[in-house]
């Protein structure tokens, strides 16, 4: 049986009729890394369209996005205070209808955009700035939208608005303090409670539903771009959500709030790793037929074509730590490993069944063969970074790339990792090892020349996906990046710095866009 005919065959089949047998090839960006001339200090849903139509020109077909839910105070996308609610961060307040009715609007938004050029993303600043515009905007035009026909039906289908807008607005009210943290009458409400909350602070409900109603029409904007250009837009679903969200507030019985989760001491951490997170209560939610999920992939399901499953071995086990314990004293969830492949497969079945989005899994790390099996029989692709695709169990040489599987994403990097010229740099050794395979002679900084080549491998692997960070292919032009490696770098897992997540692109959209030395060796790259 052909590779075509088994992913046919499988449980996402429909989905890879939909999305086509065939190469893709895309970009990966962080909204929050853009800017250009209209947006606000940070990369706006808007500025997602001139990006999309630069894919097209340059033969990509996929522009893959970090999550973006609300955050709340914090930068992290991974940490969610809401697993449906956009980040009203990323509003592009010139589209807004009625903008002019803001005093000084263009005033406020010449000031916003003083801060396109600052060297990383300044989210304190920002939110703050634009939270002030949109309550300035909620009070001008919120009497003209409220009873209209479409506000009304998306408070309708979105049955989660409210209760979000309430937590948030509870957590403003509190200081932010976790919600663990506030009186009881606000920590566990009754259901007269509730609805008495709901009145006390009806018009900060109001405005933050109103700005989902306005994030949500903005994305779905980017989505009709996306489809009329032939573009795919692939999401970002995290495993976990965080402790401190609107989820775990109003339906904590879906989560098992006495344990974390985590990863176990390996080569990579001798202590492990505790994230923090709660962990989901696998029998209440099925009990309630997996609804919370269903929901939240049907919200993204609105956005996206395609989306990244995090850390997906976490579906099949996850390493469990009791509150308060260190992560040695941690123990996988399920605990019978004989049950590891038909719980991760149920709810795989589930997720592929309750949405039209093909997913596509982070498999990277320990993951037991018996799970990437699985996911290969249910037609889920796995991710191949190149640099760790090695035979770590013989020679350890690197696997050539026209060996991976089809059913597969290819990328020389992610957001979680260093660059390319960052490894070549920071890992001498494995570099070393690496050109050795090449058969180039090693130096110490990788050129352009064998960057070019490597990203070209990445182009042409076996796998059907083939996915790049955006700063991957700005760095063939010296002008395009920082004269410091490590500030193309987005992310260090494990650190609290105030670097992560903050990472801007030198170029502004219309710079990258108008840049055709940049369009045309990436259609050499992908020819």
């Amino acid at each position: 049986m052909t590779v075509a005919q088994t992913l046919l065959d499988s449980p996402a089949g429909l989905k890879w009729k939909t999305i086509g047998l065939r190469h893709h090839h895309g970009v990966c960006l962080p909204l929050f890394s853009l800017h250009s001339q209209t947006s606000g200090g940070i990369g706006e849903y808007l500025d997602l369209i001139p990006m999309i139509r630069w894919c097209k020109t340059i033969g990509m077909d996929v522009i893959q996005l970090l999550p973006l839910n609300d955050t709340g105070q914090e930068p992290g996308p991974y940490n969610a205070i809401s697993s449906v609610a956009l980040n009203p961060i990323h509003l592009s307040l010139h589209a807004l209808p009625f903008f002019e009715k803001v005093p000084s609007a263009e005033e406020k938004l010449a000031h916003l955009r003083q801060w396109n050029t600052s060297y990383r993303v300044n989210y304190s600043l920002i939110r703050d700035w634009k939270a002030s515009f949109l309550w300035s905007y909620y009070q001008a035009v919120f009497s003209d939208f409220s009873q209209s026909n479409d506000y009304q039906t998306f408070l309708k289908n979105n049955r989660w608005v409210e209760p979000y807008g309430l937590f948030k607005a509870l957590k403003e009210s509190q200081g932010w303090r976790s919600w663990e943290e506030w009186p009881a009458a606000l920590k566990n409400p009754s259901p007269a409670g509730y609805e008495a909350l709901m009145q006390e602070y009806l018009p900060v409900i109001q405005f933050h539903s109103f700005l989902q109603y306005f994030c949500y029409q903005q994305f779905l904007e980017v989505r009709a771009v996306a489809e009329k250009e032939g573009v795919l837009l692939k999401g970002d679903v995290p495993i976990l959500i965080a402790r401190d969200s609107a989820d775990v507030w109003y339906e904590p019985s879906n989560f098992l709030l006495e344990m974390t989760a985590g990863a176990p001491p390996d080569t990579y951490s001798d202590v492990g790793q505790n994230w923090g997170s709660p962990i989901y209560n696998w029998d209440a939610l099925k009990k309630k037929n997996y609804q919370w999920w269903k929901d939240r992939l049907g919200v993204a399901g609105s956005f996206y074509q395609l989306y990244r499953i995090d850390h997906v071995v976490g579906f099949y086990r996850i390493w469990t730590i009791p509150s308060g314990s260190s992560p040695q004293k941690g123990a996988f969830l399920p605990a019978d490993q004989a049950l590891w492949i038909p719980h991760g497969e149920e709810i795989m079945k589930m997720m592929l069944e309750s949405s039209p989005m093909l997913p596509i899994g982070e498999d990277l790390g320990v993951v037991p063969k018996e799970v990437r099996k699985s996911l290969a029989q249910l037609g889920i692709c796995g991710t191949k970074v190149m640099r760790w695709e090695r035979r770590w169990e013989t020679d350890k040489g690197f696997i050539p790339v026209g060996e991976y599987s089809p059913i597969s994403m290819t990328t020389v990097s992610t957001h979680d990792s260093d660059t390319l010229q960052e490894w070549w740099k920071h890992s001498p050794k494995e570099a070393k090892e690496f050109a050795d395979y090449k058969k180039w002679p090693y130096e110490p900084f990788l050129s352009k020349e064998h960057h070019q080549e490597i990203l070209r491998d990445s182009h042409h692997s076996g796998s059907l996906f083939h996915i790049n960070l955006l700063q991957e292919y700005l760095a063939l032009f010296p002008e395009l990046i920082s004269k410091n490696l490590n500030d193309e770098r987005i992310n260090i897992p494990g650190k609290v710095l105030a670097t992560n997540w903050t990472y801007r692109f030198k170029p502004s959209v219309e710079e990258i866009t108008q840049h055709t030395a940049l369009q045309e060796v990436i259609k050499a790259l992908i020819a």
